[in-house]
């Protein structure tokens, strides 16, 4: 496995911003439902929809996406943005529990270790509208085996959550390498601790892709 670069690398945050100005849409419009839509999954449902909110070139390469891969497969949609109050909220948290189990562990390694799954909120892709997070479904809705659930964490997943862990089944393996190519070919990255996350016009996508700057800074509603 390839060395991973962290969210909470000064790399990340060293890439300059100049966004582009699109606007955030609802993926749940109808304007987006005649492209063959997304089918969006509840569970990070919020009062305010912002869940399902995503910046525009992001959405469409999503579409772009979910139209190459095979019959009856589609991509599940779980979370796009993410207000910057609730990114530092679970930042905060998940910090929290790594500092309670590992109360040795000195601030930059809780930080580097809490960015595995949460992204530290000054970079935070979601809170850019540039992120997304979701799986792939049947025809009849069912998910498909991708060897955790979705937002799985190190620890409980024993780091199967990690894109290309080898603690896997051969199935999930194929599954992921299926999802993995359709959002690459439409031009997104993976975070490569989190099988489920896909991001375009991000800090980090700027960083894997050695494009001069990131598309999308902070996004507001």
């Amino acid at each position: 496995m390839s060395e991973i670069i962290l969210m909470s690398d000064p790399k990340v945050a060293a890439v300059p911003v100049q966004d582009c100005g699109e606007r955030l849409s609802d993926v749940r419009l109808s304007d987006v439902r005649s492209r063959g839509g997304l089918p969006v999954d509840g569970r990070k449902q919020d009062g305010t929809g912002a869940f399902a909110q995503l910046r525009a070139g992001v959405l469409d390469r999503l579409l772009d996406a979910q139209a190459a891969l095979p019959d009856g497969l589609r991509l599940l949609f779980v979370e796009g943005y993410r207000p910057p109050a609730l990114q530092s909220r679970y930042f905060d948290e998940y910090a929290a529990e790594l500092r309670a189990a590992n109360p040795d562990w000195p601030d930059d390694r809780i930080r580097s270790s809490a960015s595995r799954y949460v992204s530290p909120p000054e970079i935070a892709p979601h809170s850019a509208g540039a992120a997304v997070d979701l799986t792939l479904v049947d025809a009849d809705g069912r998910e498909l085996d991708l060897g955790t659930r979705v937002n799985a964490n190190p620890e409980e997943s024993a780091g199967a959550c990690y894109t290309h862990a080898d603690n896997i089944g051969a199935q999930a393996r194929a599954n992921r390498r299926l999802l993995g190519s359709v959002l690459t070919g439409a031009g997104l990255v993976n975070y490569p601790t989190e099988w489920w996350h896909w991001s375009y016009g991000d800090r980090y996508w700027a960083l894997a892709t050695g494009a001069p700057s990131a598309l999308y800074g902070p996004a507001h509603r």
